[in-house]
């Protein structure tokens, strides 16, 4: 009997204990929906008020207005003339006066070939032409009496004829032997020596006319049209703290196709001694002379993989409207499609704004 009340009274206590852990659970079961729902209504009382609660930017009115546009591209100082003194026929040198660094006039004596050779060829000819001369007097005399006939009184003066033109072309290249300077330049290093033998493919030294200088310079392609000549530019060179002024000369006839762009030449004004020719130079441009664009900041662009978008603001409400845009300056840039004078885009906090975003103008200027 007692056995039997032993083993019914654990009975009653395994059955209360289970009925425990099933309360148990659903309980927290019950608070563990109730918690969740509580947070996503406060997630939603969150998203609700951060949609309604406006933002607050700045904002630009687009106008027209200069661009203080600004080009800087390199460029190369040239000798006005450059030319490689090299002599005309082969020959041994005799005299040799090439001032290494030094401006020589026109005309001055700068390498002198032997020309012995030519001067006895010349002597040898001049023997002969006068021999030819008085023979063909005779001729002409028989030819008046009729002792001989014309064809060989022209035969003696087509002689007469041949010894002069051999005689010009000793004296042209005798001449030759002489090689001076083509202009008034400052003479280069030379290459040779006095006794050395030269031929026309020798460079014995150069000659450049640096009293006027050049300035070779591209432009890109968009710029081609404003390089015409007599356009005045500025340039800049290392270690000399004032501008330059240039003035365009000519233009290369194409566009490189590589680059595309567009080579400019221009003749330096005065006589500037700190220039030195072959040296690197800064051309400035300032395009100019070009109707006043349409410009909004350039912060208020937002640049994208494809195309460029501002956000313009009307009516309250916020649109994403893509723009094509061109030249631009340190502030501004100019819009060619998309935005009209008038249009007010945003210009602070572009980040921020979506496209349903309730916005709120600060200031706009």
């Amino acid at each position: 009997m007692n056995r039997r009340l032993r083993n019914n009274f654990k009975y009653i206590v395994r059955f209360s204990t289970m009925e425990i852990i099933k309360i148990g659970s659903i309980l927290l079961m019950a608070a563990t929906l109730y918690s969740c729902k509580g947070k996503k209504e406060e997630i939603k009382t969150d998203q609700s008020t951060s949609i309604n609660t406006p933002l607050q930017a700045e904002a630009f009115t687009a106008r027209l207005r200069p661009l203080n546009e600004s080009i800087e591209v390199p460029g190369t100082l040239l000798p006005f003339e450059t030319t490689e003194i090299r002599p005309e026929i082969p020959g041994r040198i005799v005299e040799l006066n090439i001032p290494e660094g030094k401006v020589v006039q026109k005309g001055s004596l700068l390498v002198k070939l032997f020309d012995g050779d030519l001067q006895a060829q010349l002597q040898k000819l001049q023997v002969q032409l006068a021999i030819a001369q008085k023979t063909s007097e005779r001729q002409n005399a028989l030819l008046k009496i009729g002792g001989i006939s014309q064809q060989d009184a022209d035969l003696s003066q087509l002689a007469v004829s041949n010894l002069n033109a051999d005689i010009e072309l000793v004296r042209v290249n005798i001449i030759k032997t002489r090689i001076v300077a083509p202009y008034a330049g400052k003479i280069g290093l030379k290459n040779i020596s006095t006794g050395a033998y030269v031929t026309p493919t020798n460079i014995l030294t150069s000659i450049s006319q640096v009293n006027n200088l050049k300035l070779d310079f591209t432009v890109p392609e968009k710029y081609s049209e404003m390089m015409s000549k007599g356009k005045q530019v500025k340039f800049t060179v290392n270690g000399a703290d004032q501008d330059f002024e240039a003035t365009v000369m000519a233009t290369e006839s194409i566009i490189e196709a590589d680059t595309r762009s567009l080579r400019v030449r221009a003749i330096v004004k005065g006589n500037q001694r700190t220039l030195v020719p072959g040296g690197f130079a800064k051309v400035e441009l300032q395009p100019g002379g070009r109707q006043e664009p349409l410009v909004i900041p350039t912060q208020a662009v937002i640049p994208g993989a494809r195309n460029k978008q501002v956000i313009l603001y009307h009516d309250n409400k916020v649109e994403f409207r893509t723009v094509k845009t061109g030249n631009r300056d340190s502030s501004f840039v100019e819009v060619t499609d998309g935005l009209k004078i008038g249009d007010t885009v945003i210009t602070t906090g572009l980040m921020a704004i979506k496209p349903e975003s309730n916005v709120t103008l600060t200031r706009v200027n």
